[in-house]
């Protein structure tokens, strides 16, 4: 009997991903652990491998598909001594339908290009929780429709259910609305609320279209470059975070002398390895963590997540640290932080980091966490409010250590001062337990020995 091939979960949230590329194709013959495909979440690419033995039969799941439900059957392996006519006996063996090719003028909206159906829509666009499942017509018979066919109709004013479907199954594409269109053969509907918001509205407004925010611009004066999956799921959870968690904020002036002393101390005192280079350097940025870390067991009750029955409070200081990567971020975690010295903080930062930057994170070590870290220091920024990323009750923003004049006794001098600013979740941490917090961080950070013991 053949074996069908399936989505892989990635991670114990994952609902969906895309099929970024087959390694093998219809034919060819396989042994287990040999990879088949990369399949790409919202942050990371990763390998799948063949468990199995065989010959891939059918590939149900092209290239470059998007959306692709856990679990969906993505191809057919053939065991031994089986050849195509098994196929037959698999009812999940269905051909897929190619993907129809990409218009010549590029969608006019960051929708992803549509994807082909498979087994009653196993495959859906990410950013349709319920599949391409258009509202049902009068008739009561289920109508399907592409995300971009149903976003053209509804800018028209078009009823979908008097277009007839020329795609896979019946699906309405992009191609039977634009002949709908030519034709008049679609009745059409009460003119769009976003339009007479645009025209009531002098600026910009939320609930304008894609089509009606570039018509304020000159053509040819932008370049429209398509949301990728990590830039959608950025927007979308940052989004969510500042409509659904009420954020506060609390600044404080952290001095650094006496930690930048004690830096410079830790870091002529590394080991060498047998070519001469130090075997851990540590930064700013690794004490930073260090004390959030520790903090955050002084102050118990602020290492907490909200859960709509309960507070989460948490054993461990779970320090994530935002690493900018091109077009997005991630916030890898260093796991039990308050445990670690500043050397293996240090060298465990620089590895998360750079493959971060390389895309080769597991999931689990971007996932989770009890709270963030961002830090634009050394970008010269002075101050700035994090949003919070869910499900932490707290982020950290750390801006940059300069020069500034203090008042010692009753003498103006000059020392190192870094701003930092503690977004909270009101849910979890009220304003004093927040600046609790935030006073536990500080007297770490100006009075670094404490760290080392």
């Amino acid at each position: 009997m053949p074996i069908n091939i399936l989505m892989p979960a990635l991670s114990p949230t994952m609902e969906e991903g895309n099929l970024a590329k087959w390694l093998v194709k219809e034919g060819d013959s396989v042994a287990s652990g040999d990879i088949l495909a990369e399949i790409e979440t919202d942050k990371a690419t990763m390998e799948v491998e063949a468990v199995d033995e065989g010959t891939i039969g059918r590939i149900l799941v092209q290239d470059g598909a998007t959306g692709v439900k856990v679990n969906a059957v993505i191809a057919v392996l053939l065991q031994e001594g089986e050849d195509a006519s098994a196929l037959a006996e698999n009812p999940k063996a269905e051909a897929a339908p190619k993907p129809e090719p990409a218009p010549k003028t590029a969608p006019s909206s960051a929708e992803p290009a549509e994807v082909p159906v498979i087994e009653a829509a196993a495959v859906r666009t990410a950013n349709e929780p319920n599949g391409s499942v258009a509202p049902s017509p009068p008739d009561g018979k289920r109508l399907f429709a592409s995300p971009l066919a149903r976003r053209l109709a509804k800018q028209a004013g078009i009823d979908l259910g008097r277009i007839a479907g020329s795609g896979p199954h019946g699906r309405i594409i992009q191609r039977d609305v634009e002949s709908a269109l030519a034709d008049g053969t679609a009745s059409a509907q009460p003119a769009a609320k976003p339009q007479a918001a645009a025209a009531a509205a002098p600026g910009v407004s939320s609930s304008l279209s894609d089509d009606q925010i570039k018509a304020l611009f000159e053509p040819g004066s932008y370049e429209e470059k398509p949301h990728d999956g990590m830039r959608r799921i950025i927007a979308r959870r940052l989004t969510e975070s500042k409509q659904t968690v009420p954020h506060f904020y609390l600044t404080m002036d952290c001095e650094l002398d006496a930690l930048l002393a004690l830096r410079a101390q830790v870091n002529a005192a590394a080991a060498k390895d047998s070519e001469g280079r130090p075997v851990f350097k540590v930064s700013v940025n690794d004490f930073v963590i260090k004390a959030m870390a520790l903090a955050l067991q002084a102050i118990p009750a602020a290492n907490a997540t909200w859960i709509e029955s309960a507070r989460l409070m948490h054993k461990h200081s779970d320090v994530g640290v935002a690493v900018a990567v091109p077009d997005g971020l991630f916030t890898p975690v260093i796991r039990q932080a308050e445990t670690k010295t500043l050397s293996t903080i240090a060298n465990e930062m620089k590895d998360l980091a750079k493959r971060a930057r390389d895309k080769k994170l597991a999931p689990h070590e971007y996932q989770g966490g009890t709270t963030a870290i961002s830090n634009l220091g050394m970008y010269g920024v002075k101050d700035f409010c994090a949003v919070i990323n869910p499900p932490h009750g707290t982020i950290l923003a750390v801006g940059a250590g300069e020069k500034r004049p203090v008042v010692k006794g009753n003498d103006i001098v000059a020392a190192t001062v870094m701003s930092v600013t503690l977004s909270c979740d009101h849910r979890v941490v009220d304003g004093a337990l927040g600046a609790e917090l935030l006073a536990a961080f500080r007297n770490y950070i100006q009075n670094p020995v404490g760290m080392l013991v």
